[in-house]
């Protein structure tokens, strides 16, 4: 078992980009209530889908490829809206030998997610496309005390504020039952360790959403980083501290490209 980051931890981050003009989440009936009060805080909705192309769509023309490209990207173009709904993609060759692309979406409701992968799919190049892996999740507040103030803290952690690092490295994770059978007093003894060692490398930043119900994983992890390194170096510390032990699943594990959506179909052939 590979025992990698847990999550529920902090977002660590020195950003070296502009950050994405990610959703930003509104007042709404129903929404939950923001942690330092104020108005209610809409979670989001988080899926990172992995594609693998099928060998025959590179024997296609190259101008037939060009067209399902095009109709590809129109499709990532048109759906992100501002406040509303944000897509990011990735490369995958080279680093998986089972997908080739990555997009990742952030938005408020589970229809806009299926409506958008529905139009992705029935695109030309949709009809080439497995999708080996697909993880759905949720943002939500953690509940260990955190001791700095995080960039979404005023939104009571309901939005995810992706930044403009060159890599990702994504994983599912599960927890032992006995994790969860533990004191709080004993959870947040360990979880201190792991905070402290996460927040000892500032240049990798912790996405972590929840899929308790949603999907068959417990927490998806997203680290974002502009050092591949720091995030080998981070994964080794922490398969030291004592909370790995409680660590269950967490593999497989995605080592994407940031790429824009035209150059991550362009390195597919």
């Amino acid at each position: 078992m590979a025992e990698t980051a847990t999550p529920e931890a902090t977002e660590t981050t020195q950003p070296t980009h502009t950050a994405e003009p990610v959703a930003t989440p509104a007042p709404a009936t129903g929404g939950r209530p923001a942690v330092h009060g104020g108005p209610a805080v809409k979670r989001q909705i988080v899926a990172f889908s992995f594609y693998k192309i099928m060998p025959e769509w590179r024997r296609l023309p190259f101008e037939e490829r060009a067209a399902h490209k095009a109709a590809f990207v129109d499709v990532i173009q048109r759906w992100n809206k501002i406040g509303e709904f944000l897509t990011m993609t990735y490369s995958t060759i080279g680093t998986r030998g089972d997908v080739d692309i990555c997009v990742w979406s952030i938005c408020y409701s589970v229809e806009e997610m299926n409506r958008m992968r529905s139009e992705l799919l029935a695109t030309p190049l949709g009809g080439y496309l497995n999708t080996p892996h697909n993880f759905l999740s949720m943002t939500k507040r953690s509940q260990y005390q955190i001791d700095r103030v995080d960039e979404s803290e005023g939104e009571g952690r309901g939005a995810i504020r992706p930044g403009g690092h060159k890599y990702i490295f994504i994983y599912p994770f599960w927890k032992t039952r006995p994790w969860y059978l533990l004191s709080a007093a004993e959870r947040k003894r360990l979880m201190d360790e792991h905070i402290r060692v996460g927040m000892s490398f500032p240049r990798v930043k912790l996405n972590t959403t929840y899929s308790f119900g949603i999907d068959d994983q417990e927490f998806v992890v997203a680290f974002e980083t502009n050092f591949p390194e720091d995030f080998v170096d981070l994964v080794q510390q922490l398969r030291e501290t004592e909370i790995s032990l409680y660590t269950l699943k967490d593999f497989p594990i995605f080592s994407c490209v940031r790429v824009t959506p035209q150059d991550m179909l362009d390195r597919l052939g």
